[in-house]
């Protein structure tokens, strides 16, 4: 038995209001709508991180389009990188933006991202426990270690270990 998708608006609007995974029952041609995944993420925001969640409801095209996931990034503190499209986790300037304010959001980054010393720099500034995220070989770069290390409030078991393990540079 197939579930019945709600196409109009409004009810859509209503059913998450009333509870945010009815998200799932919103048809393919509603969360296509940019303005309706908007007002998905304003009403979802409060329990589950709006955009991050609603993200990962939204088309295909809309995961894909850059300005789109741009603001879902702004408007989610990052969190909403998980949701994005491959192509755009290895979109460098939408990665910076998702990482300068969520330093976890490095973990969805595309590998290269996690080996670009800018981009692991930002995230560690945030929050030294993204080094996890790093690449092997930036997890051995000295610069990378000390501002993990100095930004998680101590130096974490992870970073030292994996600094000593890839040797000092």
């Amino acid at each position: 038995m197939t579930k019945k998708l709600i196409t109009d608006r409004e009810k859509a609007l209503k059913a998450i209001s009333d509870d945010p995974f009815a998200l799932e029952l919103v048809s393919e041609e509603l969360r296509a709508v940019r303005d309706f995944n908007f007002d998905a993420w304003d009403l979802c925001y409060d329990s589950y991180e709006g955009p991050l969640f609603a993200l990962e409801w939204a088309s295909e095209e809309l995961r894909a389009d850059r300005e789109f996931v741009m603001e879902a990034v702004e408007q989610s503190d990052g969190f909403a990188l998980e949701g994005a499209s491959e192509e755009l986790k290895a979109d460098k300037e939408v990665v910076l933006a998702a990482v300068s304010q969520y330093a976890d959001a490095l973990e969805y980054a595309a590998d290269e991202l996690k080996a670009d010393k800018e981009v692991v720099l930002a995230a560690v500034n945030v929050d030294g426990r993204a080094f996890e995220y790093a690449s092997e070989e930036l997890k051995a770069c000295s610069k990378i270690w000390f501002q993990a290390s100095t930004n998680s409030g101590q130096a974490p078991r992870k970073c030292l270990h994996a600094y000593i393990a890839n040797g000092l540079s």
